[in-house]
């Protein structure tokens, strides 16, 4: 069984919280340890909204807690009037998910009997050590950039081989590919997109972040790649352009990688289409068919490069 690091940062921050806020004497001291708890998250942009909005919530729920217990006495009836109020303010200022967190402290000045200055400073202390504890250990975060590297380079392996496997069927027809590399990309880009945009919530000053950019793109240009595979199915080998566009097929594949070539590509791109539009035109209704398939081939191939084109290599 894999320990994560958020079960580990739980099972250190819990009984620190607690010890601290029991050796500064507060009441309810184990509260402290159940604030952590929720405040542990996977980001550090989320961590540090997930304390605002529990802070905020804490510091709402003690207001009207005083108004409503003082004004309906300290009974049941009076938590449910009081929640009444209180979820609906959390939800039009967007702060729900310190409704929980909330719900502890109001229990606290409930069993209180009588909410004074001493018994809302100790809930604010209680809520600074515990939501401080969660802060201070969302400051570290483990790189995530090990494992981006290697979604790129499944990706980068992966595309090879699908334009290869697109070179071989338009020299030979060959149609026992089952196109397992289809569906492991589509795979590993969401596991990467999703993991690059954590990568995005844990550098919250970084304006821009490599890799979430280059997994966007490829998963535009993978879009692309779906679009061919009928257009490419539907093009006889013993076509002429197919070949030509085959040996092409064969040049990208041994060319995918973070670099940025795609301009000496588009040339040769051009330069292929160009001989194309000089030839003799279609003789028959079946030749004019796989030559429309080859020319839009060609326009989906070109915005394939274009894509990769616009892509800012940067550090990646």
């Amino acid at each position: 069984m894999k320990i994560g690091y958020r079960t580990i940062k739980t099972a250190l921050g819990t009984p620190f919280a607690i010890w601290v806020a029991q050796m500064l004497q507060l009441d309810n001291f184990a509260s402290a340890g159940i604030l952590t708890i929720l405040c542990i998250q996977i980001t550090r942009k989320k961590s540090i909204l997930s304390a605002w909005h529990r802070f905020a919530a804490c510091m709402i729920a003690m207001g009207l807690s005083f108004a409503f217990f003082e004004v309906f006495g300290y009974q049941p009836i009076a938590i449910g009037l009081m929640l009444f109020a209180f979820i609906p303010v959390t939800v039009w200022l967007k702060i729900t998910p310190g409704i929980v967190t909330s719900s502890v402290i109001i229990l606290h000045l409930y069993g209180s009997g009588n909410i004074g200055w001493g018994v809302i400073w100790n809930e604010l202390v209680l809520i600074t050590v515990g939501i401080g504890t969660a802060l201070l250990l969302n400051l570290y975060m483990p790189s995530l950039e090990t494992k981006l590297e290697q979604y790129q380079r499944e990706v980068e392996h992966n595309f090879s081989s699908i334009l290869k496997e697109f070179a071989a069927y338009l020299r030979e027809g060959n149609e026992h590919w089952a196109g397992r590399e289809l569906t492991h990309t589509a795979e590993v880009l969401e596991k990467a997109k999703s993991l690059a945009f954590r990568d995005v919530e844990n550098h919250l000053l970084r304006t821009h972040n490599p890799f979430y950019h280059y997994f966007h793109m490829r998963m535009k240009q993978f879009e692309l790649l779906e679009r061919m595979l009928p257009l490419v199915s539907q093009i006889s080998t013993s076509y002429s352009h197919g070949q030509a566009i085959a040996d092409f097929f064969e040049e990208l594949a041994d060319a995918v990688h973070s670099g940025n070539t795609a301009i000496i590509y588009l040339k040769k791109l051009k330069q292929m289409k160009d001989q194309f539009r000089n030839d003799q035109l279609p003789e028959s209704r079946e030749e004019f068919e796989v030559r429309a398939s080859l020319y839009h081939l060609l326009n989906q191939i070109e915005e394939y490069l274009i894509i990769k084109r616009s892509f800012k290599k940067s550090d990646v």
